[in-house]
């Protein structure tokens, strides 16, 4: 089991990611490698990640992923405190949006 951040096991898996082609590959990838429970604990977080990113609240957001009051507090954490990769995807996609507006 990989125990550092910089484990030779995390390091390779996540090149594999990198090598992922599409999107279908990708959702076949993390199906193979996580169970259901896994994936859906990750697709909710990612989901109350961008709904905090958008300035929503809390109780609109669990009322609608149904996440707890702790795992949004977590999310919102790592959000504001995390390695903001995720703040980095979501403004590369809302300015892929503005573009797209724009033509």
């Amino acid at each position: 089991m990989a125990k550092g951040k910089d484990s030779d096991y995390c390091v390779e898996m996540y090149k594999s990611i990198l090598q992922l082609e599409d999107l279908e590959q990708c959702r076949r990838f993390f199906q193979d490698l996580c169970s259901m429970t896994e994936l859906a604990a990750m697709e909710q977080r990612y989901t109350v990640a961008k709904m905090l990113y958008e300035g929503r609240v809390y109780t609109e957001i669990g009322n609608e992923t149904r996440a707890s009051s702790a795992t949004i507090s977590r999310v919102n954490r790592m959000l504001n405190y995390g390695e903001n990769a995720l703040r980095e995807i979501f403004d590369k996609e809302k300015k892929e949006e503005r573009t797209e507006e724009e033509k």
